[in-house]
C-alpha cells in the first residue's frame, strides 16, 4: 500500500517552482452554440472565472463536471425576500434545506427561512425549492436536476443525497464570496438553464490516516465539509497501524489507552471513544458520506502487539513504535487468541458503524508467510461477514480467496508488475469488485514536485495534471480487468508528515477535486485543457473557505482580492 520511508517532520509546502507545461494537447469543446452540452468545460465569461465581481458563472463551470447542461433564459437572482422551500414533510429533505440556509446566510445576510412548499413550484417569490420525486428513474440514488430561471431555482432528486449533491452545484454556481462567513456585497446570481447530473461511480472516496498522526473529531469534521463540496461520498478512516490504535475497544481496552498513546515521531497520539467515533459517523452522514473504518491486519499491527503480549507468537510485547518503516509486524496466525481478538474488534466496530463496509487492510504483510496470510485473511473475512459487513481490503487480499461481494482497493502504480495485475484481474473476473487508488495518481501524500517539503516521493511526484489524467474504467483494462468490476475511486492521504489541518489541505487541494471528478463525471468530460480552467475558478472559492491550497504552476489561478 505504501512502501513508506523514514522522513523528518518538514515545514509547510515550499513555494511552487516553474514546471513543464502539461503534455496533454487535446481539447473538448463542451458548451455548444445551441446551449446544450455534455459538460466539462468552463464556457466563456465576461470576467476572469472565479474572480469576485465576475459575471454570472456559466452552468458548466463547476467541479465535478456535470453530465448535461442546457443553458437557457435569464439568470436567477437571490434576494433578501427569498425562502428555501422544501416539498413534503421528510426530515432528511428539511435537513438539506437547513444545511443550504446555513451556507448562504452568513455571506448574503439574508434570513432565508426554510419553509414547507405549498406545491406551486418556485414562482413569484424568487425562492429556492427542494423537491423529491418518485419518477425520473434516470437520476438514480444520487443524481439531481437543477432548474434555474428568473423566478427561482428548483432542485429535484429521488433521494435526499441527490438533493445534497445538487446543493453543492448550486453553491459553486454562486460567486466564490458566498463561502465567506461575513456579509458580502453580492449580487448573488445563478445562470439560467438546467443541469441534469448523475455520478459515474457509486463509490467516490477519500481516506484519512489518523494512525500515524492523530486528528481530533473537529479536524475530521472539517475535512468532511471540504470533501462534501466535491460530491465525495465515502470517508475511509485508517484507524490502526504500527504507530497508533485510534478506536476504543471495550473488550481490549489497552489498544486505545496504551496503543493509542503515541504517533510518528513520539507525540502524544490519541484515540476516539465510541461516542466520538459515533459523532464522526453522524456528522459524515449529515453530509451524505458513509464512513469506512479500517483495522489493518495481519501486518501494520505493532500498536496492538505492544498493547497485548499474548498476540505475539513469543508472548513478549514489543515497545511502542514511532518510526515509518512498514511490513515488519504480524499478528500470530497460529494462535487461537488472535481470532478471539479479531472477532472482538470487528464485532465492536461493526456495531457502531452503520455503513456497509469494514476494511481489514491486508497489505505489506512481509513477515507473514503466504500460507499463513491466506489462512488468516480467509478467517478474518468470515468474521466481517458474520457481523453483517462487506469486506474491503487492499488489493493483496486477491492473493488469498476474496469472499463473495468483497471489494479490493488497488494501490499499484502505472508500472506495477504483470503478475500482480493478473492476480487482481483474475479476482475481478470472479466477481471481486475494485476501488482504484493508484499510488502514483491518487495518493495525496505524494509530493507535487521535488521541491515540495511535505509528503513523500516513493511513488514519484504527482502534479495536478497527473492526478487527473487517467481513466478509472480503462486503468486496468490492459491486465484484463473488466470495466464493470470498477465501482469507484479513492484518494488516500497517509500522514507520516501530516500533522495539522493546513497540512491536510496543502496536500489534498487541488488534487482531490480532480479525483472527485474522475469518480463523478462522465468519461467524455475528462480533458485536462478544459478541466484546468474549471479548477482555476475553484481557487477563490477554496481561499474563501480558508483552504491554503497548493497553487500549481500548471493552472492559471485568478488573482484574488
Amino acid at each position: 500500500m505504501r512502501l513508506h520511508r523514514t522522513a523528518p517532520r518538514p515545514s509547510p509546502l515550499a513555494p511552487a517552482l516553474s514546471r513543464t507545461v502539461p503534455r496533454l494537447a487535446g481539447s473538448l469543446l463542451l458548451v455548444l452554440a445551441a446551449g446544450v452540452s455534455a459538460v466539462g468545460a468552463a464556457g466563456s465569461a465576461q470576467a476572469h472565472p472565479g474572480s469576485r465581481g465576475a459575471a454570472v458563472r456559466p452552468l458548466g463551470q463547476i467541479v465535478p463536471a456535470p453530465a448535461q447542461v442546457r443553458a437557457a433564459g435569464a439568470p436567477y437572482t437571490l434576494t433578501s425576500a427569498a425562502q428555501i422551500r422544501v416539498a413534503g414533510h421528510a426530515p432528511d429533505v428539511r435537513q438539506v434545506g437547513s444545511y443550504l440556509a446555513g451556507l448562504l446566510r452568513p455571506s448574503t445576510g439574508y434570513a432565508l427561512p426554510v419553509v414547507e412548499d405549498g406545491g406551486d413550484g418556485a414562482k413569484g417569490g424568487h425562492d429556492i425549492r427542494l423537491a423529491l420525486t418518485t419518477g425520473e428513474g434516470d437520476l438514480g440514488a444520487e443524481g439531481y436536476r437543477l432548474d434555474s430561471g428568473r423566478d427561482g431555482v428548483t432542485l429535484t432528486a429521488r433521494t435526499s443525497a441527490g438533493l445534497f449533491h445538487g446543493v453543492q452545484t448550486l453553491r459553486q454556481l454562486l460567486p466564490a464570496s458566498v463561502e465567506e462567513r461575513t456579509r458580502q456585497p453580492g449580487p448573488w446570481q445563478v445562470a439560467g438553464g438546467t443541469v441534469t447530473d448523475v455520478p459515474r461511480y457509486a463509490y467516490r472516496g477519500a481516506m484519512l490516516d489518523v494512525s500515524r498522526h492523530f486528528f481530533t473529531v473537529a479536524q475530521v469534521e472539517k475535512y468532511i465539509d471540504e470533501l462534501a463540496l466535491y460530491k465525495i461520498n465515502e470517508l475511509h478512516l485508517h484507524l490502526s497501524d504500527d504507530q497508533g490504535w485510534r478506536i476504543a475497544i471495550a473488550s481490549w481496552p489497552r489498544l486505545a489507552s496504551y496503543g493509542g498513546s503515541t504517533e510518528v515521531g513520539g507525540g502524544t497520539g490519541g484515540s476516539y471513544t465510541k461516542a466520538q467515533y459515533a459523532q464522526i459517523v453522524a456528522y459524515a452522514a449529515s453530509r451524505h458520506l458513509e464512513v469506512v473504518p479500517e483495522i489493518d491486519m495481519p501486518s501494520h499491527t505493532e500498536a496492538a502487539l505492544a498493547s497485548y503480549a499474548q498476540l505475539n507468537c513469543d508472548g513478549v510485547a514489543p515497545p511502542l513504535y514511532t518510526g515509518t518503516e512498514v511490513g515488519f509486524s504480524s499478528l500470530c496466525v497460529p494462535k487461537d487468541v488472535t481470532y478471539a481478538f479479531v472477532d472482538d474488534v470487528i464485532r465492536e466496530l461493526a456495531a457502531i458503524t452503520p455503513g456497509r463496509y469494514l476494511h481489514i487492510g491486508g497489505d505489506e504483510a512481509h513477515s507473514t508467510s503466504q500460507a499463513d496470510y491466506v489462512s488468516f485473511m480467509n478467517r478474518a473475512q468470515a468474521v466481517v461477514q458474520k457481523y453483517g459487513k462487506t469486506v474491503m481490503g487492499w488489493h493483496q487480499i486477491t492473493s488469498a480467496s476474496p469472499v463473495a461481494g468483497a471489494v479490493a482497493q488497488y494501490w499499484g502504480y502505472d508500472e506495477t508488475g504483470a503478475a500482480e495485475r493478473a492476480q487482481v484481474a483474475a479476482a475481478a473476473k470472479k466477481g471481486t469488485r475494485l476501488v482504484l487508488s493508484p499510488a502514483d495518481r491518487s495518493y495525496l501524500d505524494m509530493k507535487y514536485d521535488e521541491n515540495t517539503r511535505l509528503g513523500q516521493d516513493w511513488a514519484g511526484t504527482v502534479e495536478v495534471d497527473r492526478s487527473y489524467d487517467w481513466d478509472p474504467g480503462a486503468y486496468l483494462a490492459g491486465a484484463g480487468v473488466p470495466s464493470s468490476a470498477v465501482i469507484g475511486v479513492e484518494a488516500p492521504l497517509w500522514t507520516e508528515t501530516i500533522v495539522t489541518n493546513d497540512d491536510i489541505e496543502a496536500m489534498a487541494f487541488p488534487r482531490l477535486p480532480g479525483i472527485a471528478e474522475l469518480g463523478w463525471s462522465p468519461e467524455s468530460t475528462h480533458d485536462w485543457a478544459t478541466y484546468k480552467v474549471r479548477l482555476a475558478a475553484q481557487g477563490p472559492r477554496m481561499s474563501a473557505l480558508g483552504i491554503d491550497f497548493y497553487r500549481s504552476p500548471l493552472v492559471d489561478w485568478p488573482s484574488e482580492r
